[in-house]
């Protein structure tokens, strides 16, 4: 089974299981199409985090690693030297690549397919065009005025004659066609598999598309500042980056286990959260009241104060904070009333440092974040991303969320087709916080997929698009599913919420104290209750929250289960709701 955000994307990884292909085929077969179906959603020189189980020899559990490297040259002094106070979330100077070379290496090391078999159907579709959504559509709009006067390669990829092109226009990326086949073409001469692979790899971080990549940043572009400034990244940050696997942090939840990144990534933020609301009974767990709701979004605001102040890529004692004696004293913060407060814990040995707390404006980004991809005129974006799952009769599973390298947030390369991701905005520019800027260090990122295993073995893969929003959708899925009993595609397509009391995790970092942005589905009693506790309520509107992929399987029978059908969108399986109903119509 396949599931994904995209369904070209799911259509083209179920197609590889069906010829005899693995999960880890599949997903990387998809996810490369995903790269050219949702160039605003994820793009080749973007990032990508995911989790794997290997169901042969040892049967392990890994994360794959696809989230590059601050450049050599990115330093605190370096941007305060241009009097920047943030990292900018737009063009090349927050450039850290690592998507591509991620998605190789799990080819390399757990696939069975040849390359030039895995990148024909993203090869087809980028060729031979593929159907505009609507969303694509609205964001070019919205930047077109950027393209034209300071992005030049981005209008001539991107705009017809000028214009946006309309919804549902077949467009086609041709430059991106010939950069894949030319990775296949330099694999040709490899002795095996791998060794095909490994020169694509190498073509990639160090021939003509590292090339390409550094020569177009050396030239200054547009910063949302109105200044020009040149990308530091350089050919060795490229050739030096290389994509791996590492031991995920785990938790458990009511007799499960959940699996997720380390602190460098979002996802302990998860299992913070679910360790605090393990100790309140089930029925007061219920998302369906506003009881529950309250709960979780207390339980939120106090799991992601510990993560913008601890973690990072250093020592953030995430045993201790996964201990049952520390989630015990935070439960004991939450009252009957929402917090206004950012309250990170006091940990022993580890450096406490608050991050800068600074509330929307009309200058610095408006109202509170809605979870829907936002993209300002400047080209900064927020708030989404794209997903893959996908399990195979060998049970091998894979939850995968690829993002950064948006159309929107920096120029095309000539020659490429696509530009580079700007996973750096999410560092701080102040060299004692934990996630400082720090040359050569990871920045810490949303991207945070799931998985759920059963006595070691893997039941559930799941994950969900919205930068800061990610892990609190997936918890309402998890707590519906493994606490309520609900069948997997009734709790996607429940209602969403989630907390903005924390510092965005993107330019220009700002955070809504007490906000809670729900959707207007719920009912009026229901929002009101939830005001009447002390939330500062953002009406979303009746389905603008939330996109859940998810597949499963069945450790004692084998089979993969489906998820069901949408309500809305019969012959769907395993995956819906998408950020707007036009979405969904644009996919019937």
């Amino acid at each position: 089974m396949a599931a994904s955000t995209h369904w070209l994307a799911s259509a083209a990884a179920q197609a590889v299981l069906e010829r005899g292909g693995n999960a880890f085929d599949a997903g990387v077969a998809g996810g490369f199409v995903l790269q050219v179906v949702e160039p605003h959603l994820n793009g080749p020189a973007g990032d990508m985090t995911g989790i794997i189980f290997v169901s042969s020899g040892s049967a392990e559990t890994k994360v794959l690693m696809g989230q590059g490297t601050a450049p050599r040259l990115a330093s605190v002094e370096y941007f305060q030297s241009l009097r920047l106070t943030r990292v900018p979330g737009a063009d090349d100077l927050a450039a850290v690549p690592g998507a591509t070379d991620a998605w190789l290496v799990l080819l390399r090391d757990y696939g069975i397919w040849h390359l030039r078999d895995i990148l024909q159907y993203a090869i087809d579709y980028a060729r031979n065009v593929f159907n505009l959504l609507s969303k694509i559509n609205s964001i070019i709009h919205s930047v077109r005025e950027l393209f034209l006067r300071n992005w030049p390669t981005s209008a001539d990829l991107w705009l017809v004659e000028g214009a946006a092109p309309k919804a549902g226009e077949v467009i086609s990326n041709v430059a991106f066609t010939e950069v894949l086949e030319h990775l296949i073409f330099v694999g040709k001469n490899g002795t095996s598999r791998v060794d095909e692979i490994e020169s694509a790899r190498l073509e990639w971080k160090s021939g003509s598309v590292a090339k390409r990549i550094v020569d177009f940043g050396s030239t200054p572009h547009m910063h949302p500042d109105g200044n020009k400034y040149s990308a530091v990244i350089g050919e060795d940050d490229l050739a030096e980056f290389s994509a791996g696997f590492e031991e995920p942090c785990v938790s458990s939840f009511r007799g499960y286990t959940i699996a997720k990144t380390g602190p460098w990534g979002q996802g302990p933020a998860l299992l913070q959260a679910l360790k605090i609301l393990e100790g309140y009974d089930d029925a007061e767990l219920d998302p369906s009241k506003a009881g529950g709701v309250h709960l979780v979004l207390e339980a939120f605001k106090l799991a992601f104060a510990d993560c913008d102040t601890y973690y990072g890529n250093g020592d953030c004692r995430l045993e201790y904070l996964l201990s049952e004696k520390y989630e015990q004293e935070r439960r004991g913060l939450i009252g009957e009333q929402a917090s206004l407060e950012f309250r990170p814990g006091n940990v022993p040995g580890a450096r406490k440092v608050l991050p800068e707390l600074r509330e929307a404006d009309e200058d610095s980004g408006g109202s509170a974040i809605t979870g829907e991809l936002t993209v300002s005129s400047h080209g900064d974006a927020r708030g989404d991303t794209c997903h893959i799952d996908v399990v195979d009769r060998w049970g091998n599973m894979i939850s995968a969320t690829p993002s950064g390298g948006w159309l929107q947030s920096s120029p095309a390369i000539p020659g490429l087709g696509f530009g580079v991701g700007t996973r750096l905005q999410m560092t701080w520019l102040d060299r004692h916080h934990s996630s400082a800027l720090t040359p050569g260090e990871r920045p810490r990122t949303t991207l945070t997929p799931t998985m759920v295993l059963k006595d070691g073995e893997p039941i559930m893969a799941l994950g969900s698009p919205g930068g800061d929003q990610q892990d609190q959708w997936q918890l309402l899925f998890l707590l519906r599913v493994l606490v309520g009993g609900q069948d997997l595609q009734d709790a996607i397509d429940a209602p969403a919420f989630h907390t903005t009391s924390m510092p965005s995790s993107f330019w220009p970092r700002t955070w809504a104290p007490g906000g809670a942005v729900v959707e207007d589905r719920v009912g009026e009693d229901f929002i009101q209750e939830l005001a009447s506790r002390g939330h500062l309520i953002s009406r979303a509107g009746d389905w603008s929250l939330g996109c859940l992929s998810c597949v499963t399987r069945d450790p004692a029978s084998g089979v993969d289960a489906c998820s069901g059908e949408s309500k809305r969108f019969p012959g769907v399986c395993s995956w819906t709701m998408m950020s707007e109903m036009g979405e969904l119509a644009d996919r019937e």
